[in-house]
């Protein structure tokens, strides 16, 4: 079966982030050998640690943006790798239903979380996904929500005020300046610091403009890291014709048969940083 494509020349999974579990998702993750996750765990972990050392909280928050089932989180709480969670998820029952899923993820959560003193909150638009990773405990809180279209209710806003640290791993390119202001500027004194991980074939720039009017700095970390493998030619051409018609030299990158992404690290500048502010 033909793997459809998004707008945006991606192949698209949204079929499988709206299914009650896990199951399938990692099962065409492992297949496409997706490993962003997994590559952005030690940068992700730094961003934790030096949020802790800035004095800020005793219990930082992260906000994962495009969470799908709670990954990021699940690889840093089990410090594991996305492949032994396909594993995971491939030798449950095939019968298994979702209480038993759920209360086997909980109970491996119990025994083997890594990050007890950091909180987790994901935002994502298929409530599925979100619902799951909640219910896991994977996620201590979740938003389901679309804020390139709106802003974000009141009690979405307190949420999102919480966060210390926003990261994500996919999601920009779906979503754009738009929801990232609206998350920045959800605490009315603060801003969170930011780690986003973004495919080379969006550009980040309208992004990086827009915090720095909210007083960010933003810089790109040296390197390029692997995202996943083409789901299809289709989508390798129209992904290597969007980078070629952005003037973006694909030899030896993209043209080897993966999607890759650069980091982008975006901090408050002093004066809008509020350390002094509990939340």
């Amino acid at each position: 079966m033909p793997v459809p494509l998004h707008t945006t020349g991606k192949a698209s999974f949204d079929d499988i982030y709206d299914r009650p579990d896990p199951r399938d998702y990692y099962a065409r993750m492992a297949e496409l050998d997706y490993r962003i996750p997994e590559l952005a765990k030690p940068y992700f972990q730094q961003q934790i640690r030096e949020y802790r050392a800035s004095a800020r909280v005793d219990t930082p928050t992260v906000l994962d943006i495009g969470c799908s089932y709670g990954v990021n989180a699940a690889l840093l709480r089990f410090d594991t790798t996305v492949s032994e969670l396909a594993e995971h998820y491939r030798g449950a029952e095939d019968d298994a239903d979702h209480a038993t899923l759920i209360a086997r993820d909980r109970a491996r959560l119990d025994t083997r979380d890594q990050l007890p003193g950091v909180r987790f909150i994901g935002m994502d638009a298929a409530r599925p996904a979100l619902a799951y990773a909640q219910e896991a405990g994977f996620l201590h809180d979740t938003v389901h929500a679309d804020l390139e279209a709106t802003d974000p209710t009141e009690a979405q806003r307190r949420t999102l005020a919480a966060a210390d640290i926003v990261i994500s791993t996919g999601c920009v390119g779906y979503v754009t300046e738009k929801t990232l202001a609206r998350v920045a500027t959800a605490h009315p004194r603060r801003r969170p610091w930011m780690a986003h991980f973004v495919l080379r074939m969006f550009s980040f720039e309208p992004i990086a403009a827009e915090l720095a009017a909210l007083g960010y700095r933003t810089e790109r970390a040296p390197g390029v890291f692997e995202q996943r493998k083409f789901a299809s030619d289709n989508e390798r051409t129209q992904v290597l014709n969007a980078l070629a018609a952005n003037g973006i030299d694909t030899a030896g990158q993209e043209s080897t048969g993966w999607l890759l992404a650069n980091l982008y690290i975006s901090r408050p500048l002093p004066k809008h940083a509020d350390p002094e502010d509990p939340h």
